[in-house]
C-alpha cells in the first residue's frame, strides 16, 4: 500500500491518513476490475458538531441536534453511528459524566 491524503467524514482531508493500493496491483483493486468509484459523502447536517466532538472541542452534549434529531436510533454524524461513537455513548452513559 502506498499512504495518501484521506477525506474523513466531519474531519475533512488528512494528509497521509489513507492506503491505496500500489500501482503493481492496481488489476487486483476491485474498484479498478469492476471501474466503479466509492459514493461521495454527503455533507454532514447543519448543526452537526462531529468535527469539534471527534477533536475533543467539544462534547456532544453541546451539540443542538444532540439527543433530539441525533439519536441511535437515527444517527446525523458520524459520532453517533457505532457503539463506540462518542456521541452514542454519552446518549447510553452519559449520567455518568
Amino acid at each position: 500500500f502506498d499512504t495518501v491524503d484521506a477525506k474523513w467524514r466531519a474531519l475533512g482531508i488528512i494528509p497521509k491518513s489513507g492506503l491505496e493500493i500500489k500501482d503493481e496491483y492496481k488489476d487486483f483493486e476491485i474498484r479498478t476490475f469492476y471501474k466503479v468509484e466509492p459514493p461521495e459523502l454527503p455533507d454532514l447536517e447543519k448543526g452537526c458538531i462531529c468535527g469539534a466532538v471527534l477533536r475533543g472541542l467539544a462534547l456532544p452534549t453541546q451539540c443542538p441536534l444532540f439527543g433530539k434529531k441525533c439519536t441511535p436510533r437515527n444517527p446525523v454524524g458520524p459520532c453517533m453511528v457505532s457503539y463506540e461513537g462518542t456521541c452514542q455513548i454519552f446518549y447510553k452513559y452519559g449520567a455518568l459524566f
